[in-house]
């Protein structure tokens, strides 16, 4: 079986095909996914399709690139992630890709997640673009790992280099996938991929976006995330089946779940 460890079945595009999705996350033996929050409006959404179904779970934060939003405090971050469904702190982090100027906003809202990760003891969901740097300084400053006594967590999308990837597996974190790693030009991250232990490595799709060969172009989805389990048992030479294990155990360590 598979997990997709980050999807956003609240997004439009996915939303208005909700029964039809998790079908074909059914039909291709994709047993559970993490529908990621990306900012507090629409946190409703991601809540109620994770109440709704007992097999989609759900995070709260706010993402680094929505910055005319409503900010959220620490106290927010801390309530709304009591609820059992919620399972993690996130989308946060650092984008310098899309943004100029001044970014010292999207900092503070960080270590904000950070502190409330550390509070809640629930783990973060951390995406970074063309900022990996601050991204990896600012985790160690706030104790975002389990090395500092923090929950640890995920790296999202990854497309950052080796070094990055080690950084964050020595303060505890997982490396997770997208469809990204099946695509030819993507050397880099296969790369990385094929460095990383499986026991540190989640598997994603971040539908609806960066649909996997041989669905590149579509529409993504959680059922996609098979392809991306198909491509990392190729680059490491090793069954399909062990990938599918070691990444689904992966997904319940870290996010402290039942099965």
């Amino acid at each position: 079986m598979y997990i997709d460890s980050h999807c956003h079945l609240n997004f439009p595009e996915l939303a208005v095909r909700t029964e039809e999705i998790l079908g074909k996350m059914a039909a291709n033996g994709v047993t559970h996914a993490l529908c990621v929050s990306v900012d507090l409006p629409d946190f409703p959404q991601v809540l109620e399709l994770a109440e709704r179904y007992p097999h989609i779970y759900a995070s709260v934060g706010v993402h680094p690139d929505y910055e005319n939003t409503e900010e959220p405090t620490l106290d927010d971050l801390v309530r709304l992630s009591e609820h059992r469904k919620v399972i993690a702190i996130g989308e946060t982090g650092l984008d310098y890709s899309r943004m100029t100027g001044e970014l010292e906003w999207q900092r503070e809202r960080f270590r904000t997640h950070i502190k409330a990760s550390r509070i809640t003891r629930k783990p973060l969901i951390i995406h970074t673009r063309a900022a990996s740097a601050d991204t990896i300084r600012i985790m160690q400053e706030e104790g975002a790992g389990t090395d500092a006594g923090g929950a640890g967590g995920v790296m999202h999308c990854f497309t950052e280099s080796l070094q990055v990837a080690q950084a964050a597996i020595a303060m505890g974190f997982y490396i997770a996938f997208s469809g990204i790693v099946t695509f030819k030009s993507a050397k880099e991250v296969q790369a990385v991929a094929l460095a990383l232990p499986l026991e540190r490595i989640l598997i994603e799709t971040d539908s609806p976006y960066l649909a996997p060969v041989p669905q590149r172009g579509r529409i993504n989805e959680p059922g996609f995330v098979c392809h991306v389990a198909e491509h990392l048992a190729l680059l490491k030479g090793i069954p399909l089946q062990q990938v599918a294990k070691q990444t689904t155990d992966n997904f319940f360590k870290l996010f402290n779940v039942a099965r």
